[in-house]
């Protein structure tokens, strides 16, 4: 372990899997570090910053919108925009270098927009929407404010002259999440008023799990007796398109940069695919994702070596108790996902990129808090199985079509460790149609 202090707030790094077992398996170190708290204007207190008997009835209430007959309505939606993915590319497959990580990043992004809010704004085709504009400008505001402790208070963030357009930032985005909520709103009790005029009432949610957006499944919460304001649900809307852009994009952008750096292992997922599809191109379904074992090993070996989330942080609550050290209440915790996962004891050659360490038969056992791309504990990641989805749907369209080359190699690569893992300066491979 490691300690270091930030004026007079003190911090603890924490790398190694037992030690990251004692914080993360507990029931009582289970809130975010005020670290967070520049990300509450945007989110409010949703699922990601929430603490104490908020989060876990908002736990308890969202955990069965993420199951697995649920999600896999959304894969009709992961289909038509990896497609757009696909078709967008083409231009780019001659061989010549680009930078891949934008179109990566606009694909999630209309992935998300439209499973968690039901609604479109087409980003791939015009990334240069104020919406997708505000994403990129909060984020990267949020990333600066953190980093810097004299940015901190809110009297020199405004004079510094980031709140303004931190601010501006929160109109757009708070704008179009309220228009869509009030829209939906409206939209579902019209669909329900007419239904119960027309059918019994055991009828009158016949399919309402069929293609709802992550959205449509609070405001059925809010109608059945959770009490959601407005404010509430957009909160959790918003939470859920802030986790689950980012951090799949990443994933996404390392998968592809890391089979583009080994042609074998490229070869394998090419070989697992056309298995699958033949020289198909019709879209993927939900017995197509668990026959994708291969390319499901080379995600979570993605995942450890770029972890979405590269650092965690917990506030310890009471003290903690961690080999012959205590760990006093009122630390934060910082777990140091990138150095767990390069323990050397639970992976061997820990910088090799090897998905078969993930294959069922591989020989080595590993620790259950080695391994964490998603969390662990109570407090893991709600939506790890969409995240697979997605990630799975994404890349088997993207390979199924073209070969790729990376260009930078691994000693060369500068990585930024923001809120979410991402290539400094892109991602910049060479593209090929493989038909």
């Amino acid at each position: 372990m490691m300690k270091a202090w930030l004026g007079i707030w003190p911090y603890v790094f924490v790398f190694r899997c037992d030690a990251v077992e004692v914080i993360l398996s507990s029931s009582k170190h289970i809130d975010k570090s005020s670290d967070y708290r520049f990300i509450e204007p945007w989110l409010g207190t949703g699922l990601l910053t929430s603490k104490g008997k908020k989060w876990q009835s908002r736990r308890k209430m969202l955990t069965p919108a993420f199951h697995f007959k649920i999600l896999e309505d959304f894969i009709e939606v992961f289909n038509l925009h990896s497609s757009k993915f696909v078709t967008n590319l083409k231009p780019n497959a001659n061989g010549e270098l680009f930078n891949i990580f934008p179109s990566i990043t606009l694909c999630t992004l209309d992935i998300i927009l439209e499973t968690a809010m039901g609604t479109r704004i087409n980003a791939q085709d015009k990334p240069d929407s104020d919406y997708v504009k505000a994403v990129y400008k909060i984020g990267e505001i949020i990333q600066v404010r953190q980093c810097r402790p004299w940015l901190h208070p809110n009297i020199l963030f405004k004079l510094f002259g980031y709140a303004k357009e931190h601010d501006e930032c929160l109109r757009i985005l708070h704008g179009f999440s309220y228009d869509t909520i009030r829209q939906r709103r409206h939209e579902y009790e019209m669909k329900k008023q007419k239904e119960e005029s027309n059918e019994k009432e055991e009828d009158i949610f016949v399919g309402k799990r069929k293609r709802l957006a992550f959205l449509d499944l609070l405001l059925e919460y809010s109608e059945e007796g959770s009490n959601l304001t407005d404010e509430d649900i957009r909160e959790e809307v918003d939470t859920f398109m802030f986790e689950g852009h980012d951090t799949t994009a990443a994933a996404i952008n390392w998968t592809i940069y890391l089979l583009g750096s080994h042609p074998k292992f490229q070869e394998k997922v090419h070989e697992e695919l056309d298995s699958i599809f033949g020289d198909s191109d019709r879209p993927a379904t939900s017995g197509d994702l668990r026959d994708m074992k291969y390319l499901e090993c080379c995600i979570k070996e993605s995942l450890r070596l770029f972890p979405s989330v590269p650092i965690m942080a917990r506030e310890i609550t009471e003290d903690a108790h961690i080999d012959n050290y205590t760990i006093p209440k009122g630390t934060t915790a910082l777990i140091t996902t990138y150095r767990l996962h390069r323990d050397e004891k639970q992976f061997p050659d820990p910088e090799e990129f090897i998905p078969d360490r993930f294959s069922p038969d591989y020989p080595i056992k590993r620790h259950p808090y080695a391994y964490i791309p998603f969390s662990a504990g109570p407090r893991n990641c709600i939506g790890q199985k969409f995240a697979v989805m997605e990630e799975k749907i994404v890349l088997s369209s993207f390979f199924r079509n073209y070969r790729v080359e990376s260009t930078v190699k691994r000693e060369d690569l500068l990585l930024r460790g923001e809120l979410i893992l991402r290539p400094e300066d892109g991602n910049f491979v060479k593209l090929f149609p493989r038909k």
